[in-house]
């Protein structure tokens, strides 16, 4: 099962790749990394259907934004589930999330039990 994490922040890959490498290691899950939303997108329309099935992206990046990202991918990949990651909790930004259709919503700094919870419940369906 192949996940995609868009962050612009380089060492977030380090930090999933630490926090979930028991399910790397398994073969449970697999991780590709986008630095930015424009990335994303490319990574996706790169196969046909994409392999992605879940999406962590970051709210609040230059360019394109974790939001705008959620509204394109809905669009065009509407059964890609997409989580939202912001180091700011406020409503604001949880509202448009979930209203456009987000999964979760994620504060740094994440809580990785209960995002390998989300990980475990997408693996059982």
């Amino acid at each position: 099962m192949k996940f995609l994490v868009v962050d612009d922040e380089k060492d977030v890959e380090l930090l999933f790749r630490q926090k979930l490498r028991k399910e790397i290691r398994d073969g449970v899950i697999e991780f590709q990394f986008a630095l930015s939303g424009q990335e994303a997108l490319e990574i996706l329309r790169s196969s046909q259907p994409p392999e992605v099935v879940y999406i962590f992206s970051d709210i609040n990046m230059p360019g394109m934004t974790g939001l705008d990202l959620l509204d394109k991918v809905k669009a065009e990949f509407p059964n890609i589930k997409v989580s939202m990651i912001s180091a700011y909790g406020d409503s604001e930004n949880y509202d448009r999330a979930m209203s456009s259709g987000a999964k979760e919503f994620f504060t740094k700094p994440i809580d990785f039990d209960f995002l390998k919870k989300e990980i475990q419940d997408m693996i059982n369906k």
